[in-house]
């Protein structure tokens, strides 16, 4: 039995095929792919210390942070989630110099399939680590865009005519429709021409560029076996988690006993014990 403590994060992936994760405890980077078949225990112990400043809180807000720092901090303002919502023109961004430095840079707004059509935004930077994160099995980029509300704009004009949102059971269940991302991109673009175009003349045509070249990336999961009912485990609830571990998709452990959403735990500290399936 291995036996490994500390402070829980995002897992880390790599885009190979199937995906690469690896779960960051401490000091220590777990290859979480090598693990299919054994028995995983997390135990929490109630100890969480704010992602951001390292305080102790009793309750995770926003996946890691404290409640001061949630308050205050602009990653954590609803303009995050919400991108078409930016204030900072108004003077009011709680942090403008994080602001132009993470809002003010190319952001990509795209297609992908999780668990069906969505349209979605995430920084250039993030891909394609926001789909796997998100456990699609493709996603297009169809436009490049100067500042994360403009992205947000186009992302609110397409999805006037599609979701924007994951279902994550069916997700975890293996769900994914055949989608010709290509031809949504076509169908969609033409639904939405007169709102983008609209957009175009008021940003500019290098604001809003479309990327009518890119090619639909894809990507498979380490997944021996999908549940075919989706149960949530939760360490608030049952600070003691265990079972075989059958996959890993999006930010979840999928195991026999149901399933974990790492990113939710963000800041929890655990112990993670692995042992041989009996």
């Amino acid at each position: 039995m291995t036996l490994i403590s500390g402070q829980l994060h995002k897992m880390y992936t790599q885009d190979t095929q199937p995906v690469s994760y690896q779960l960051e405890l401490g000091d220590e980077k777990i290859s979480l792919n090598e693990l299919l078949g054994k028995k995983l225990k997390l135990s929490f112990h109630g100890a969480i210390n704010c992602c951001h400043c390292g305080r102790k809180t009793k309750k995770s807000y926003s996946q890691g942070f404290c409640y001061p720092c949630f308050k205050k901090l602009a990653q954590c303002d609803t303009c995050i989630m919400s991108p078409e919502k930016c204030h900072y023109d108004a003077g009011t961004c709680r942090e403008p110099e994080w602001g132009e430095k993470f809002c003010f840079q190319d952001h990509i707004v795209y297609l992908a399939n999780s668990s069906g059509l969505k349209v979605g935004i995430t920084r250039e930077t993030q891909v394609p680590t926001r789909w796997m994160d998100q456990g699609a099995i493709n996603a297009l980029p169809i436009f490049r865009v100067k500042t994360r509300k403009q992205s947000g704009l186009v992302e609110d004009a397409i999805r006037q005519h599609t979701s924007d949102r994951t279902n994550w059971r069916n997700m975890l269940k293996g769900i994914n429709p055949e989608i010709d991302l290509l031809a949504e991109r076509d169908r969609l673009l033409e639904l939405a021409k007169d709102d983008i175009a609209a957009l175009q003349a008021e940003h500019g045509l290098d604001a809003i560029y479309p990327l009518p070249d890119a090619r639909p990336f894809v990507f498979s999961y380490p997944v021996e076996e999908h549940p075919e009912k989706v149960t949530a485990l939760n360490l608030d609830k049952t600070p003691e988690v265990e079972g075989v571990l059958k996959g890993i998709k999006g930010q979840y452990l999928i195991l026999d006993t149901g399933v974990l959403n790492i990113r939710k735990f963000s800041s929890y500290h655990v112990d993670l014990e692995v042992a041989d399936a009996e």
